[in-house]
């Protein structure tokens, strides 16, 4: 099997049809499925030509546009690997990946070619690549004139690698094969309710591979991605103007951004969203923007995407008196692809192997939190070397099962309610997400986070906390003493800009004393 077997599948059946657009410089741009396929045939027949061979590993920095796509997908139809890090998370973090996985080759935009020279790791790359022009010591990506069929792999060829941090700070390295990557885009296609033909506003770039798969023209915002609660409204109104997708997947931030337009987010008539939390409060402002429109929330994570989802209107009058007793926030039923248990919290101790009946009897009935743990076929049996995966992983029997570091319950309709993260289980028992999501209904709304800090913390986003809002919040604790504090701004995660950055928040209260 090969995985990039399917674009040239929708590429015969639909060669006309858009597959991807974005907009550079000014210029909307867009390439057919037909033309897609060709071009990844043709820059595969590049790759070998350029003496890289299947197998092989080739590192990428570039920003989400369509030639990240055409050479990534060049790769996979190679039969070699893609490998993904975020620039964003620093030299020394890029360079620990590059010393446990040594690229072969390198592809970068001319920027990202600078990094060259700041990171000793890569300043041994043999072969370098660059879209255009003219660059010292880069080939420019070109097309050979003849293009081959895919070569065949194995389900468990490596086809993507990505780099997570794991509890102490050491680079992860997800690798995700032919068979794991067709797997996820099965689970997805159902989840996200995958037409051919649609088009879909998408700010998450994974979700461009399943939408490929599935024959969904995929419009990649007019935007920085990197920071996507800092989105251009306007750019992205008069983008869904011009092109007219009925879809949008993003994150939270990215919708939260949207509806403080005067006017409104674009008028899609499907919404997905995930990536961090994500609250009911949104979902009903979501809906009353654009009534009529189906907006739905998917739970997943690097190693399980997707685990659950649900629609809004599925949410009861009871669920949204739930999340106000700080009793969890709703993630939907588990997709039929995937299992899922919830087991004791026994976050940093490894567990198993167990013989399945054994495993079993751990689970936790109703109502008890615990960590989730899930298995499938798309979810993540193992990180590269085995780096992580004594903490992250349990055998039972012959099968792999994620421990995802999630804290969570299961309601008696079998419905998934999420706590926090079970590193920052707090004492008393709290998790911080099910009391944040709490205190989304505070007067006013602010933005809070508990975190571990001299005792419970509370921070609220602002310059002071009015007294309605902290016995309001001091009501949540019972007789357990809690410390409440204001900051202008509390961090929040890289990527999604939607996650509460809880370290680097320690951080700012021990810098500032508080």
């Amino acid at each position: 099997m090969n995985l990039v077997s399917i674009l040239h599948e929708r590429a015969r059946s639909h060669p006309d049809q858009i597959a991807i657009s974005d907009r550079v410089g000014g210029e909307d741009r867009s390439i057919t499925f037909g033309e897609l396929s060709h071009r990844v045939a043709a820059g595969a027949r590049f790759l070998a030509g350029h003496g890289l061979q299947p197998g092989d590993t080739v590192l990428l920095f570039h920003p989400v546009r369509i030639e990240l796509y055409e050479v990534l997908l060049s790769l996979f139809h190679a039969g070699m690997t893609a490998m993904l890090i975020d620039p964003s998370a620093g030299a020394e973090f890029i360079g620990h990946c590059c010393r446990r996985r040594a690229p072969d080759a390198y592809f970068g935009s001319r920027l990202a070619h600078l990094l060259r020279l700041r990171i000793r790791a890569l300043r041994g790359v043999g072969r370098c690549f660059h879209p255009a022009g003219w660059m010292p010591f880069s080939t420019p990506w070109s097309l050979s004139r003849e293009a081959g069929k895919p070569v065949p792999c194995n389900p468990g060829t490596p086809a993507l690698i990505t780099f997570t941090s794991g509890s102490t700070g050491a680079p992860k390295a997800a690798v995700r094969t032919h068979q794991f990557l067709h797997a996820q885009y099965e689970a997805l296609s159902r989840s996200l309710h995958l037409v051919e033909g649609e088009r879909d506003l998408v700010t998450l770039p994974v979700f461009v591979l399943a939408n490929l798969a599935a024959g969904v023209t995929s419009v990649i915002a007019d935007t920085d991605l990197r920071v996507p609660g800092q989105a251009d409204a306007d750019a992205i109104r008069s983008q869904c103007h011009r092109l007219g997708p009925a879809r949008c997947t993003a994150s939270p931030a990215f919708f939260e951004r949207l509806l403080k337009h005067p006017d409104g987010p674009p008028p899609f008539t499907s919404l997905y969203t995930g990536g961090a939390p994500v609250f009911p409060d949104l979902l009903d402002r979501l809906l009353r923007a654009l009534p009529g429109a189906g907006v739905h929330a998917i739970y997943g994570s690097t190693e399980a995407e997707p685990i659950s989802e649900f629609e809004t209107t599925e949410l009861s009058e009871g669920d949204r008196i739930r999340v106000t007793n700080g009793e969890g926030l709703p993630a939907g039923r588990p997709v039929d692809a995937i299992d899922l248990i919830i087991l004791p919290d026994q976050f940093g101790q490894p567990l198993g192997p167990f013989a399945e009946e054994d495993f079993r009897a751990l689970a936790l009935p109703p109502g008890k939190v615990g960590e989730i743990v899930v298995a499938g076929e798309h979810v993540l049996p193992g990180y590269l070397d085995g780096v992580g995966d004594q903490e992250t992983k349990i055998m039972v029997g012959d099968r792999v099962w994620h421990r995802t570091g999630d804290a969570g319950s299961l309601d008696p309709d079998g419905r998934l309610w999420l706590h926090g993260r079970c590193a920052a289980r707090l004492p008393g028992g709290f998790y911080p997400l099910a009391i944040e999501a709490a205190l989304r209904d505070l007067p006013g709304h602010p933005r809070t986070a508990l975190v571990a800090h001299r005792g419970i913390t509370v921070v609220v986003e602002g310059q002071t906390v009015p007294r309605e809002i902290s016995d309001s919040i001091r009501s949540r604790f019972g007789s357990t003493p809690v410390r409440i504090v204001c900051l202008p701004e509390i961090p929040m995660d890289r990527r999604h800009n939607a996650k509460v950055d809880y370290p680097a928040l320690r951080r700012q209260l021990d810098k500032t004393g508080l």
